[in-house]
């Protein structure tokens, strides 16, 4: 009888002083794990050949889709994500092929139609910026396909993404707690799937707690910090009735919006708290610092080329969507509201 030399979940327990249900959590991306801890688990994991190489897979082509760059350009979100990707294949002995794709280019079609007829390697898609329609182009792929932030509700395709709705509800109920009951919505005007699914979560907590939605609240600016910021200011020179709190759909427009509240004499968090989404470096020396939702950026990497070293050793693995959970990390940009209790 063969014996696998793959390290097992108890020596990376005893190697990294976690205890065994802490690594087996961290390992399938399960709720409950801080970020240093799981990524120092990755790393032993990855020490000990935990993530073994695939029997069939040599190389990943990593496509970086982009619509109009009103994401994935300048956020340091997709750089950390492609870091998991990079150190996960180097891991396991692959090679990594880069190709980005630009969706206004005259060839589009011609590159994606190369990508997927090619059966050498597999496909890791970072699929942030697509809309449900641009999947259609990827369907008949002759290589195991994965798509990496975003997800497909029309068609059966692979994914690991963020846990997009219970992280933006769980942001609501915090505010909820902290005694905020008048909590507005900042909102990218680029509907990604992600921010579509964070206003569900957004909606679906004020109505578990009967809190009426107030349309004079939901402001919808551009997605970069700059336009975010001009946006805000628009929306304050109408001089509306503020909410005591905004969740926001993600950190590079609160930083925008932080900016613009400041501009126009409100202060944060005393007149306005705000709650961002992403946990960006920045975040720790903005001013206040931002209380946000870290989304564990390298570990996505990592588990999607793990599922695809997978897909391509058992071709009969099935459909999965794997939902990476987020902490919650309060810091300065939110205090108590005016319906706290004691």
């Amino acid at each position: 009888m063969k014996t696998s030399n793959k390290p097992s979940v108890k020596r990376i327990s005893e190697l990294t002083g976690f205890s065994p249900a802490t690594v087996s959590n961290a390992l399938n991306m399960k709720r409950g794990v801080n970020k240093e801890t799981a990524e120092r688990i990755f790393q032993v994991a990855g020490e000990l050949g935990y993530f073994t190489g695939s029997k069939s897979l040599k190389s990943i082509k990593f496509v970086q889709f982009r619509r109009n760059g009103g994401i994935i350009d300048d956020s340091p979100f997709h750089p950390a994500v492609i870091e998991g990707v990079e150190e996960a294949a180097r891991e396991n002995g692959l090679a990594t092929i880069y190709i980005r794709l630009n969706y206004s280019a005259p060839d589009y079609a011609e590159q994606v139609s190369q990508i997927i007829s090619d059966s050498n390697g597999g496909v890791i898609l970072l699929a942030t910026e697509m809309l449900e329609d641009d999947f259609d182009l990827y369907l008949n792929c002759k290589c195991p396909l994965i798509l990496l932030d975003g997800w497909c509700e029309r068609q059966p395709f692979n994914g690991v993404l963020i846990n997009n709705i219970d992280s933006a509800q769980n942001a609501v109920h915090y505010l909820i707690e902290r005694g905020h009951r008048e909590i507005g919505y900042v909102r990218g005007s680029f509907r990604i799937k992600a921010f579509q699914a964070r206003e569900c979560g957004y909606r679906q907590a004020l109505v578990e707690h009967g809190i009426e939605l107030n349309p004079d609240w939901c402001v919808t600016v551009g997605t970069k910090t700059d336009s975010a910021y001009v946006g805000m200011l628009k929306y304050l020179e109408t001089e509306p009735k503020l909410p005591t709190a905004f969740f926001v759909d993600n950190d590079l427009i609160a930083f925008g919006v932080m900016r613009a509240l400041k501009e126009r004499g409100y202060r944060v968090p005393e007149d306005v708290s705000i709650v961002g989404f992403d946990d960006l470096p920045y975040c720790t020396v903005s001013s206040p610092a931002l209380t946000t939702i870290h989304v564990n950026k390298r570990t996505m990497g990592w588990e999607s080329v793990r599922r695809l070293i997978t897909m391509m050793d058992d071709p009969n693995t099935g459909i999965f969507k794997i939902e990476s959970c987020t902490e919650f990390i309060e810091r300065e940009s939110v205090i108590d509201g005016p319906f706290k209790t004691i």
